[in-house]
């Protein structure tokens, strides 16, 4: 990318090793499975949970143990049923074990790495073996083949909220369910914390996934930090969740991921990625509104760079180039954060929102404080149906 371009030094963070060998490196060593199920179902006391729950996460370590008695997973125990999506990240397919009929979810990471970095990729990965939770996707197992890492997951069959989100009606997430996302979003961010001392690094609506039993749980979360930096320079795209600290290249803590809670939330909620945020007549027309306070959205004194926004979801207006990634960037940076627009959501949900969305982290709101927050109090016993 051309640093020129990059007036701000922003960054997008890592750099890739490089490596060119892809042979098989799973191992069937049953000592190395981190499969206890005694040991991690007694962990299970340590959470809070319903009695639904705990059966629900006490029925799958019992199944992941009778999958792994002969050592970890490899690629011969599957067969693929379909493509599930594809991103930044690799490739997502629906596959069934072979032993038990057992569906998965089963997401490819081709990656040329030395045989001792992918061999410290796999050992990190490991530790999702010890990540149980209600709001966490459910881990089978990761192994290396033919260039690929592996990773086997709990089959979520709603799919992800940006999928659910553009089959939405008018392509938004109403605000209930959103509130319900958001208890699940924080419940999941305060487990890792607490429990694993992991930060997400990668909170947004494709992380984010649904079922028809109504769970909603979180995935890829930064678990490995090897294949993190092995992954960092397959950023392609024209969006991006990171914190305006994360992009000047500060320590990163548990409130970027906060920041891109919110900056998700706003996405759903409005229907489109909100940076630049929309003006007055964009609000107007996605809602059949009329707003009087042009505050409520953006700036008045800000004129969003690059493509305008009526252009950017299909608008009539001006449809000059979109916006270059850097200039995204330096606009989360340097400019004011996107606001919900009071005439259409609650109080309690612009006024969480906000608190997201402060761009000092030591002012923005913490977990602690935002899950004592009345949109999420009010959410958190709200009784929606989110199958």
């Amino acid at each position: 990318m051309n640093a020129k371009k990059n007036k701000k030094g922003l960054t997008l963070p890592g750099d890739t090793t490089n490596g060119g060998e892809s042979t098989n490196l799973n191992a069937s060593d049953k000592s190395s499975t981190a499969t206890n199920v005694e040991a991690l179902t007694k962990k299970l006391d340590e959470l809070d949970l319903d009695n639904t729950q705990r059966k629900r996460l006490e029925t799958f370590l019992r199944i992941k143990a009778s999958l792994l008695t002969n050592g970890e997973l490899c690629a011969d125990d599957f067969e693929k049923l379909e493509d599930l999506g594809a991103g930044n990240g690799g490739v997502v397919t629906k596959v069934r074990h072979l032993s038990n009929d057992m569906v998965m979810a089963r997401k490819l990471i081709r990656l040329e790495i030395k045989p001792a970095i992918r061999n410290q990729i796999i050992r990190e990965l490991k530790v999702l073996h010890e990540c149980n939770s209600p709001y966490i996707v459910g881990f089978y197992g990761a192994f290396y083949k033919d260039g690929e890492i592996s990773i086997c997951m709990e089959h979520m069959d709603g799919g992800s909220l940006d999928l659910v989100q553009k089959r939405a009606k008018h392509g938004r997430i109403p605000e209930n369910i959103l509130g319900k996302v958001t208890v699940a979003v924080l419940k999941g961010l305060s487990y890792l914390r607490e429990k694993h001392q992991i930060m997400h690094r990668d909170v947004k609506p494709s992380n984010i996934l649904v079922n028809s039993r109504g769970e909603i749980k979180m995935c890829d979360f930064g678990v490995s930090g090897q294949l993190i930096d092995s992954m960092a320079n397959s950023f392609v795209g024209t969006r991006s969740y990171m914190s305006p600290e994360r992009l000047q290249g500060t320590h990163y803590t548990v409130q970027s991921d906060i920041w891109s809670m919110g900056l998700s939330l706003v996405e759903m909620a409005i229907g489109r990625y909100p940076i630049p945020p929309p003006d007055k007549k964009e609000i107007d027309r996605l809602f059949g509104i009329n707003s009087t306070d042009q505050k409520e959205i953006t700036s008045p004194s800000v004129k969003p760079p690059g493509r305008p926004v009526s252009g950017l979801i299909g608008g009539v207006g001006d449809v000059s180039r979109p916006m270059a990634i850097f200039e995204l960037l330096e606009y989360i940076v340097e400019e004011p954060p996107p606001r919900l627009p009071t005439q259409v959501f609650s109080q309690e949900f612009v006024d969480f929102v906000d608190k997201c969305l402060i761009k000092n982290p030591g002012t923005r709101a913490d977990l602690k404080n935002l899950m004592a927050h009345p949109f999420t109090t009010k959410s958190e016993c709200e009784k929606v149906d989110v199958a």
